[in-house]
C-alpha cells in the first residue's frame, strides 16, 4: 500500500504541474483560436511624465450597487453581521484611491492632496451610489484614482451584503468630471 501523501507535498505537485503547463503555453504559438498577439513586458511601458509641468487636477467619478429592498433595509438600519456597512465602503474607497498605482499595472504614483468618497442610499432605485472626488497637484491626472474608489467601495458594499443578497449588482461606474492637464476639462 502506498503511503498518503502529506497536503503540502499535494499542493507543491500541483504547483509543479502548473507550472510546468504555463511554461509550456508559453512556447506555442498564438493561432486563431487563441489571442492573436501575445503582450510582452517590452511592448508596455509607462507615460514619461517628467518634462510634463505640474497643475491642479481633479476628479470625479461613481458608481451604484443595486440590491433587494430588503438587503438596503438592512444596510441602512446596521444590521449586518460585518459592521457598518456605509463607513467601511467610504474608507475602502479612501484607501483605495490611495493605493491606485500599486494596482493598476501602468498607473503612476501620485501625491494626492484629497480623496472624498461620498455613499448615497437611493432608497426607491433599491441602490446605494458612490460618489468619489480626488484631487492632486501633479503632472498626470486623477481620474484612476477617482474610479479605483468609487469601485472599490461599491465592491466592498459587495463583500459585506453578499451573505444576504447574491444579485446584487455593480454598475454605472464612470468619470464624471475632470480638469487639468493639458487635454482640459471633461464633464459627462
Amino acid at each position: 500500500m502506498k503511503p498518503k501523501k502529506s497536503r503540502e507535498q499535494g499542493k507543491k505537485s500541483q504547483r509543479s504541474r502548473l507550472s510546468a503547463w504555463l511554461k509550456e503555453a508559453a512556447k506555442r504559438p498564438a493561432t486563431n483560436s487563441t489571442v492573436k498577439s501575445r503582450l510582452q513586458a517590452s511592448e508596455l511601458s509607462m507615460v514619461d511624465v517628467g518634462a510634463k509641468e505640474e497643475t491642479w487636477r481633479t476628479a470625479e467619478a461613481q458608481a451604484k450597487v443595486i440590491m433587494s429592498p430588503k438587503t438596503l433595509d438592512l444596510i441602512l438600519k446596521n444590521k449586518l453581521p460585518k459592521g457598518n456597512v456605509l463607513v467601511a465602503a467610504k474608507l475602502a474607497g479612501i484607501q483605495a484611491a490611495k493605493k491606485t498605482a500599486d494596482l493598476i499595472p501602468l498607473c503612476h504614483p501620485l501625491r494626492l492632496t484629497s480623496i472624498q468618497v461620498e455613499i448615497i442610499p437611493q432608497v426607491e432605485e433599491k441602490a446605494i451610489l458612490v460618489i468619489s472626488r480626488v484631487s492632486a497637484l501633479e503632472r498626470t491626472g486623477v481620474e484612476m484614482e477617482a474610479l479605483t474608489a468609487a469601485a472599490s467601495a461599491c465592491l466592498t458594499i459587495y463583500d459585506m451584503a453578499k451573505a444576504f443578497d447574491r444579485r446584487m449588482v455593480i454598475t454605472d461606474l464612470h468619470l464624471l468630471t475632470k480638469t487639468g492637464g493639458k487635454s482640459g476639462s471633461f464633464r459627462w
